[in-house]
């Protein structure tokens, strides 16, 4: 699933082309970028401004990975003037990649995929 402002948005593209939703879903999950700002918008909102200097990725680079997410509808903005604040549309998708986590470490391939619990949070069981 390239990611081409030309070609619009991927997942519905995907969709478009006769891949079911949740290979879509998936396959926009696939990707590196995208999980690392999930990663990022699961501490809360921000600003692409905000993910550019955290993420060390280019304006046009994490524009379009949003853009990725909101069409699958698991992220989404507000706008506050003229900034948009990103956040997260669907708590469930940490709990989706905490199992991710656990079925990986079950099959001997542990990746991180979630963030680590903050102070007075309950790690994923």
């Amino acid at each position: 699933m390239a990611i081409d402002i030309e070609s619009g948005p991927c997942v519905s593209a995907d969709i478009a082309a006769g891949i079911p939703p949740a290979a879509a879903l998936f396959h926009s999950l696939a990707d590196e970028t995208r999980l690392r700002i999930v990663q990022r918008l699961a501490r809360g909102e921000a600003r692409v401004v905000d993910l550019t200097a955290e993420l060390g990725l280019a304006q046009s680079t994490v524009s379009k990975h949003l853009a990725c997410l909101r069409d699958c509808h698991l992220v989404d903005y507000r706008a506050e003037g003229r900034q948009s604040f990103y956040s997260l549309t669907r708590p469930e998708l940490m709990d989706l990649l905490a199992s991710a986590e656990q079925l990986l470490a079950a099959t001997g391939h542990a990746v991180t995929l979630c963030p680590a619990p903050g102070p007075g949070e309950k790690a994923a069981s």
